[in-house]
């Protein structure tokens, strides 16, 4: 495990509902990211989730 942010997809205070964010993992304006295991995390008030996502290319 490196440890190295690949992205920061929302960072804004957001009102209560659902939102949609999509990730792109080959490439478009950033570089692409080699199969593996990532994790990531979900921080809202009162809430804080890491979970653990397989890329397969």
């Amino acid at each position: 495990i490196l440890g190295n942010e690949v992205a920061t997809l929302v960072n804004d205070e957001m009102t209560a509902g659902s939102y949609e964010v999509e990730f792109s993992a080959s490439g478009g304006n950033t570089f692409g990211l080699s199969s593996g295991i990532y994790f990531y995390s979900l921080s809202a008030e009162g809430f804080h989730e890491t979970r653990k996502m397989i890329l397969l290319k």
